[in-house]
């Protein structure tokens, strides 16, 4: 029955009565085995997010709603639950999951759900760590720590916590210390503990859901790769965008680090995101992405930082990275296993298309990892050719040399399929899809082939190796200091992030030829540029890097070194 159903989430021509029906036998059927178990939730959550009829989403809304005494009934029966925790197949409905979440997490998850957390003591290693770390919270613990080999540290932890918590008390504690946040974070996560979340149906995978006034249903194939134009899709009509209000912006956020954290995940935009900055777009059919922005203390030196998280009926199938510069986006696509049989292709090709919407961003880059480079499931979903597909291609001359020769080799042989091996080989450089380079054209070259912005830092390091003997306070002050003078800056009114920004644009400002000779009015624009990046929205910094040309062809001179 399972495959029945399985083949039921491509295949149309099967009768809508006999997936209902097959359903409400699954739905009364004991399965005796995690693995099969999983593959039906797995089946289930698809067809929540691509359902075909009320009915059938009614069918799986209440099969879903099995799983927690389904999993506890395994238990019961000394079943091995183990593939239950494969991050791939983790967060169903009566698991847990146990990892060293970073101290924001874990703040937030104490914050929200206390009495869910603990710490599991199996894992504790850093026993050096913990004895230079909990004097600060239990008082003449050095007594022990400074000299015995073999400390019970936990029963030192008993019997300061008196039965609460221990994870609570310890987390109040950390709060309480009088340093940064920066460095509360430094100080619990050298601890590396493993906390274990034992969380509740509607935090579950198989619980979580956006609500939706009205449900996109799939009676119809779904929409295929072969049918998708990227450069099409990036020149349709503007997406619906709406600004949620903070409160909105709080539950999606609420809901990204969910969805993360039960399968063992955390993702920058959702951990530090910022719920007054949440943009609300309706892609179509069924489908909504809520794009997050980051405060000024979390962002990155020179990039702009926009998330997403994806919903297709209200069901998470996916979550988005972009880091920005000028018009170039270093695309990061995840989209969750359950929903790869979906819609991917058309779901990527929008998210870009509100990417370029948002912050006029034209060209794309994939970075190796992305498509293979140690990362075996890249190479066995086949990646390389997901994007290849829809018109990205290698920088490098000889892995663009190799694809043609593999593409020569699909087209005279329908049946050849491109070996592992040369998939890796393929995943030894990034890929590029420039808007304004016609599709077809290989031989043109956009001006981002060479660049990537881990050279830009490196050239960074050199310049502080050879002219300020490797220290860092040097180079930063001399850098500061020649840019404020260049762009004949008075910053005595600038606020702590705006300074902060000019600390590190002024690090790359310094290394560009000719800055001091900029016209008055490439200054002033540079100037706001630094400002900008400190302020409210990074899409007004990304928009203002987009005018000033000078500034562009000098990022792209360093950083294609």
């Amino acid at each position: 029955m399972l495959n029945e159903l399985e083949r039921a989430k491509r295949q149309f021509d099967i009768p809508e009565s006999k997936v209902i029906r097959t359903l409400s036998l699954l739905g009364r059927q004991e399965i005796k085995n995690a693995e099969l178990l999983i593959r039906l939730h797995e089946i289930l959550l698809f067809l929540r997010a691509y359902p075909r009829s009320a009915s059938v989403l009614s069918q799986v809304e209440k099969t879903l709603k099995t799983f927690a005494e389904r999993v506890s009934n395994l238990g019961d029966a000394d079943i091995d639950l183990s593939p239950l925790d494969d991050p791939e197949e983790s967060g169903i409905a009566g698991t847990s999951v146990t990892t060293n979440f970073s101290y924001a997490i874990v703040r937030w998850l104490v914050a929200r759900y206390p009495q869910q957390l603990s710490i599991d003591w199996d894992w504790f290693e850093e026993e050096d760590r913990f004895g230079a770390t909990m004097p600060r919270f239990l008082p003449l613990l050095e007594e022990e720590a400074m000299v015995e080999a073999h400390v019970p540290y936990r029963d030192w932890l008993r019997a300061a916590i008196g039965g609460r918590n221990e994870l609570v008390w310890l987390i109040a504690r950390f709060e309480a210390l009088n340093v940064s946040e920066q460095r509360k974070a430094e100080l619990y996560d050298s601890l590396k503990l493993h906390v274990t979340w034992r969380f509740g149906v509607r935090s579950s995978r198989t619980g979580m859901k956006l609500p939706s006034r009205k449900i996109f249903f799939h009676d119809q194939p779904l929409i295929q790769r072969r049918e998708i134009s990227l450069a099409a899709e990036l020149s349709s009509p503007p997406i619906a965008v709406e600004k949620v209000s903070t409160t909105m912006g709080e539950k999606i956020l609420n809901l990204a680090r969910e969805t993360s954290a039960v399968r063992y995940r955390e993702l920058h935009g959702f951990t530090y995101g910022d719920s007054r900055r949440v943009l609300k777009a309706s892609l179509g059919r069924g489908t909504e992405a809520f794009v997050i922005g980051v405060p000024p203390e979390y962002r990155l030196p020179l990039r702009a930082y926009h998330a997403a998280l994806i919903f297709k009926n209200g069901v998470p199938v996916a979550y988005f990275e972009g880091l920005s510069l000028f018009e170039r986006m270093e695309s990061g696509f995840n989209l969750y296993y359950t929903f790869r049989d979906g819609e991917t292709a058309w779901l990527y090709a929008r998210i870009l298309r509100l990417m370029r919407q948002l912050l006029g961003v034209t060209v794309f880059s994939i970075e190796p990892y992305q498509i293979g480079h140690e990362n075996e499931e890249g190479i066995d979903s086949g990646a390389f050719w997901f994007y290849r597909k829809l018109g990205f291609r290698p920088v490098r001359p000889e892995l663009m040399k190799l694809t043609l020769s593999e593409e020569q080799k699909i087209s005279a042989k329908p049946d050849y399929r491109t070996s592992a091996r040369t998939l890796r080989k393929l995943a030894g450089g990034h890929l590029l899809f420039d808007l304004e380079v016609p599709a077809g054209y290989e031989s043109i070259l956009s001006d981002w082939d060479q660049f990537a912005v881990r050279s830009l830092g490196l050239a960074v390091q050199r310049r502080m190796a050879q002219d300020f003997n490797g220290e860092v306070g040097k180079i930063r002050s001399a850098s500061g200091q020649f840019v404020k003078r260049a762009l004949a800056l008075r910053t005595d009114r600038w606020r702590e992030p705006e300074l902060n920004a000019l600390e590190n644009l002024a690090l790359v400002l310094a290394m560009i030829p000719g800055v001091e000779r900029w016209s008055a009015d490439e200054k002033q624009l540079t100037a706001q540029i630094i400002r900008v990046k400190a302020r409210t929205d990074e899409a007004r910094y990304l928009r203002l890097m987009q005018r000033h040309t000078k500034l562009r062809a000098g990022v792209i001179a360093l950083g294609s070194q």
